[in-house]
């Protein structure tokens, strides 16, 4: 197989979410379908965001759950997809705070600003863009979430870089990712549909640990919370911008 470019692993991204905007289907691979989505939502957890919101979630954690939000924060979810986890902390930022949703693919932002819509949510924000170049001022947001996106980047490196300029002096990273064991083959790195399928590209966890801190993020801890592959694990990864 012909080396995958920045451009080819971006545009295959791009079109299996898109095709994905409805919810039907979830990020993880075959056999692995009870590791992703709405399944790893219980009531608490999803208080805020509608049903559908939830229902179409492909995420492969719930970073709401451990970026304990503060009334009144600004909080950046990338690849924010249909919005769940933006309604989410939309609802724990409550009415002083904003939540910001970011996503690439037209079709699930029009799915997330439906959502909104039908949750009556008035703090939250939708835009599109990259997130390997926030369409954000820098220190602008007090959080930056995210859920199972930054593993399909074909940049992670930049992807945390970036997280690390919008957040403010102080701010948390707190996201739900892919963590691949150092054992994974070279088929599978290679095979586009594992890497849309949320495996192929994602980091081992000292690749990861290395980017925060190389990013300037400190107070790092990533902590395996299921296995989604034979290869790899869905793991809360945070980390704090210092004072």
């Amino acid at each position: 197989m012909a080396e995958l470019t920045d451009t080819d692993i971006r545009e295959q991204v791009r079109k299996r979410y898109a095709g994905l905007a409805t919810g039907q289907g979830c990020c993880g691979t075959t056999g692995q379908s009870n590791a992703f989505g709405d399944v790893l939502y219980d009531a608490e957890a999803s208080e805020g965001a509608t049903d559908g919101a939830v229902a179409a979630s492909l995420g492969c954690g719930v970073p709401t759950a451990v970026a304990d939000l503060h009334a009144g924060e600004t909080v950046l979810d990338l690849g924010s997809g249909a919005g769940a986890d933006v309604l989410i902390a939309a609802r724990r930022v409550g009415p002083t705070g904003r939540a910001i949703g970011l996503d690439m693919t037209d079709e699930m932002l029009e799915v997330a600003r439906r959502n909104a819509a039908e949750a009556g949510a008035t703090n939250v924000e939708f835009l599109k863009g990259y997130i390997e170049a926030l369409p954000l001022p820098d220190a602008s947001v007090d959080v930056v979430i995210s859920n199972c996106v930054i593993n399909l980047s074909a940049d992670k490196h930049k992807v945390i870089r970036e997280a690390a300029r919008v957040l403010r002096p102080g701010g948390r990273f707190a996201v739900s990712d892919v963590i691949a064991d150092r054992e994974m083959d070279t088929a599978t790195r290679r095979d586009m549909e594992q890497w849309t399928g949320c495996i192929a590209g994602a980091l081992t966890r000292f690749e990861f640990a290395v980017a925060l801190h190389n990013a300037g993020l400190d107070d790092v801890e990533i902590t395996e919370t299921h296995r989604v592959h034979e290869h790899a694990g869905s793991a809360i990864i945070r980390a704090r911008k210092p004072e």
